[in-house]
């Protein structure tokens, strides 16, 4: 049985190792708002139990224990995620802090219920995909709205730790699943514009941009 502290470690890691499965302790710090000398402290208690693979100045990166344990972390936060938006109707800005909390206590057996109740989904409010019982995750291929070219494309995901964000994407409708039209970007001034059909244009800065993922539509 893990600890709360440990599971969070664990899912800071996983988000932040890279293409070359690696993070850095000043990762994980800034990550955690943690000092580096309290990471470092836990990544030779996470090492002694096969969790993390840890080089003291190098870097670090978990192990198919540690990636095992993480999985399973977010698994439970994306399902209860969805399950407070479809079932509890809370509106979905509001839940990644109550998952944050309900991810560390929920029994596997209740876990295993919700999901059931909800039809086995793949995906979470905001577009991440949801591991299964073996870990297994669906590959992700959108991309950031910010990086995108102008032309049609489809909202895949959205960050779910900006509900700044979130509250103004409900208000615009642009939410998963919704078409849009990359219209006009003025990159040097910092501004898209995205038309919905049927809707006024509005203008999304690149900084929030950075935090919404599309895949283009084919042409028709």
């Amino acid at each position: 049985m893990t600890s709360s502290t440990v599971e969070n470690y664990l899912k800071a890691i996983l988000h932040l190792q890279g293409a070359n499965g690696m993070t850095t302790v000043g990762e994980v710090a800034k990550e955690l708002d943690v000092t580096p000398g309290t990471v470092t402290t836990m990544m030779r208690h996470l090492s002694e139990r096969d969790f993390v693979d840890y080089t003291p100045r190098k870097g670090l990166k978990l192990l198919p224990k540690g990636e095992s344990e993480a999985l399973t972390v977010v698994r439970r936060h994306r399902l209860i995620e969805l399950f407070l938006v479809k079932v509890m109707k809370l509106d979905w800005s509001e839940v990644h802090e109550e998952a944050e909390i309900l991810e560390h206590v929920i029994s596997e057996r209740l876990l295993d219920r919700i999901d059931k109740m909800l039809g086995e989904p793949t995906h979470d409010p905001h577009g991440d995909p949801i591991p299964d019982k073996d870990g297994k995750i669906a590959e992700f291929t959108g991309i950031a709205l910010s990086v995108a070219e102008e032309g049609m494309y489809r909202v895949v995901r959205v960050s779910d730790e900006n509900s700044a964000l979130l509250g103004w994407l409900d208000e615009n409708g642009l939410t998963i699943g919704e078409e849009i039209r990359l219209a006009h970007s003025n990159r040097a001034a910092g501004v898209l514009e995205i038309e919905k059909k049927g809707a006024e244009s509005v203008q999304l800065g690149l900084q929030m941009a950075e935090q919404v993922y599309v895949e283009m539509l084919p042409v028709s």
